[in-house]
């Protein structure tokens, strides 16, 4: 047995080993925004396999027919222009990005992350903060906090304000859908739903530094008595996140565990935006500082939809 034939079969019979801990995780989403981008991926690969698959066909079929042992195929030296394959071969293609292109327009506007999800349900609103390297999940209404675990209930719309007290970052619960940049002084906002229970796996989608590998979280989607109890876990940690404990937290850290605060400052995360507001803007112009403290103050009473 040469070497080249050895290599291709242990290269067949281990490439399954090697994808047998491959997971689909976009294609087995659990929530009503991962469904319709699940949708989205097929319909889009789809129309692409129209071009795509015929030409592998016709590059298969040309090869066999035009070979040098075939002398029945015609041969035309001096042919080089055919109306009917160019249109083929540039109006099909223009069709499907046509086509594309107006399916990415309008799912684009529907499935924008700042929109909020349609429920009858009023959505919980978790404020995060992307540190290196670890996700940091304070909750306003509870005045709580978790480092690398969130929680919510099932079938309730959830609000996420996002910003980061480092490098830009990325989050990403990718069975529930949409990842969005965490970025220093900016407040971005998404909004996700769980329509099943599960225990989801949450990631930074952006690499951010030496311990990037380790910035995991858990997504817990339960009912709303299993949100309630683990809400109460969380209250009864005596650590308490404020204004003069943030540092020792924000400071870099790598593969952090779960960690819960009882008691969370219900301004952390204004003041946090805000300090990055300051640097940027050292020479205060007419009406800034008011407005950053509208801004502090409506995100420390959980007036919502503040920006």
């Amino acid at each position: 047995m040469s070497l080249k034939t050895w290599f291709l079969r242990v290269l067949s019979l281990g490439t399954p080993i090697l994808l047998g801990g491959c997971k689909a995780t976009l294609l087995d989403p659990k929530g009503q925004i991962g469904v319709e981008e699940k949708y989205l991926i097929l319909l889009s690969a789809c129309l692409m396999l129209l071009v795509v698959v015929p030409v592998i066909c016709m590059a298969l079929i040309f090869a066999y027919r035009y070979r040098a042992s075939n002398l029945k195929s015609t041969y035309k030296p001096h042919w080089d222009f055919s109306y009917k394959i160019e249109m083929i071969v540039w109006g099909i293609p223009c069709l499907i990005v046509l086509i594309l292109s107006i399916i990415c327009w309008k799912s684009t506007h529907e499935l924008d992350p700042a929109t909020p999800l349609q429920s009858s349900v009023a959505p919980i609103e978790i404020d995060v903060v992307a540190l290196d390297w670890k996700w940091l999940f304070i909750y306003p209404a509870q005045h709580i906090a978790t480092v690398n675990e969130v929680a919510f209930p099932v079938n309730v719309p959830v609000r996420f304000e996002i910003t980061s007290d480092t490098v830009m970052n990325s989050f990403f619960i990718p069975q529930l859908g949409s990842q969005i940049y965490a970025m220093a002084g900016m407040d971005a906002r998404l909004h996700l739903i769980a329509n099943e229970a599960g225990s989801y796996d949450g990631l930074s989608a952006n690499f951010s530094g030496a311990g990037f590998s380790g910035m995991h979280f858990k997504a817990l989607a339960g009912s709303q008595s299993d949100f309630d109890k683990w809400v109460a876990t969380v209250k009864a940690s005596p650590d308490m996140l404020t204004k003069a404990t943030y540092p020792a937290l924000a400071a870099a850290s790598e593969d952090n565990p779960v960690h819960y605060y009882g008691s969370a400052a219900s301004d952390l995360f204004g003041s946090i935006i805000g300090k990055y507001m300051k640097e940027a803007m050292p020479a205060p112009m007419p009406g800034h500082a008011a407005a950053m403290d509208t801004y502090m103050n409506a995100k420390s009473q959980g007036v919502p939809n503040v920006r």
